[in-house]
């Protein structure tokens, strides 16, 4: 199985969305009263968290790189 890069930022937008979902079933199954625009502040939220999450992480990973490449190639030697 070929591995893949762990993406927080999909994985939030997924447990928000996934709570909207639960939000409208439960009001589908007569469990509570939802109101129409209730849940376009969650998903909204979610979005904006979840694009904070991946910038966030894709800072990280970049910076990642940016250090395994200084460490194994040092470059030329200018010193004299």
């Amino acid at each position: 199985m070929l591995r893949h890069e762990f993406q927080p930022g999909k994985l939030v937008v997924g447990l928000f969305l996934a709570v909207a979902g639960v939000v409208y079933a439960g009001d589908a199954g007569g469990l509570w009263v939802t109101e129409w625009f209730a849940v376009i502040p969650l998903v909204v939220f979610g979005l904006l968290l979840a694009g904070v999450v991946a910038g966030v992480s894709g800072a990280i990973r970049r910076h990642r790189r940016a250090g395994r490449r200084s460490t194994a190639d040092p470059g030329p030697d200018i010193s004299g």
